[in-house]
C-alpha cells in the first residue's frame, strides 16, 4: 500500500465524531493530557477487523491507560458500533465516520474510494498532536498490535 498522507512528524487533523454511545469524541480534547492511538478499520462484524479489535480488548491496558487513549474509527453507523461493542465486549470508543461519509479517514489519507470505507490505518498521536507512528494497510492486510505497543512504549 502507499504511505498515508499523514505521516510521522505532521500535525494530526483534528476531528469530532460520535462513539457507540452517541457521545462526542474530539481528538483535540486530549491535547496536553494523553497520547491517542487511532485505529481505522474497514467494517464492523468482519473477521480481520473483529480480530484486531479483540486484540485491543484483550490487552486494553497496553493501549489505553493514564498516558494513552485508544479510539477506533470506521464508516459504520453509531448504531452498528453499539451492537458491535456490546457483542464483542469493547469498552473503548468505536467512532463513526459515517457522515460526511469517510471524511476523517480521507483527512488521514486512508479512505478507500473504490470500496467506500477506511483502509487499515493506524496513527499514534502524542500529547502535542504530532503523529509519532503511522501505518497504512489494505482491507485484507491485518496488522500486528505488538507494533502499536512498541510505538506507545517509545513515546
Amino acid at each position: 500500500m502507499s504511505q498515508p498522507e499523514i505521516s510521522v512528524g505532521q500535525q494530526a487533523p483534528d476531528f469530532t465524531l460520535k462513539d457507540q454511545n452517541n457521545e462526542e469524541f474530539s481528538l483535540s480534547s486530549f491535547r496536553g493530557q494523553k497520547a491517542v492511538l487511532l485505529v481505522f478499520y474497514p467494517l464492523a462484524f468482519t473477521g480481520i477487523c473483529t480480530g484486531e479489535l479483540c486484540r485491543v480488548r484483550d490487552d486494553l491496558g497496553a493501549f489505553q491507560n493514564d498516558d494513552v487513549q485508544v479510539a477506533t474509527i470506521s464508516c459504520d453507523s453509531v448504531f452498528a458500533h453499539k451492537v458491535f461493542a456490546e457483542k464483542e465486549g469493547y469498552e473503548f470508543p468505536l467512532l463513526s465516520d459515517f457522515w460526511p461519509h469517510g471524511a476523517v479517514a480521507q483527512s488521514y489519507g486512508v479512505f478507500n474510494e473504490q470500496a467506500g470505507f477506511a483502509d487499515r490505518g493506524t496513527f499514534l498521536i502524542d500529547r502535542e498532536g504530532i503523529v509519532r507512528f503511522a501505518e497504512h494497510n489494505g482491507p485484507g492486510d491485518g496488522r500486528d498490535a505488538d507494533v502499536w505497543r512498541k510505538a506507545i512504549d517509545a513515546l
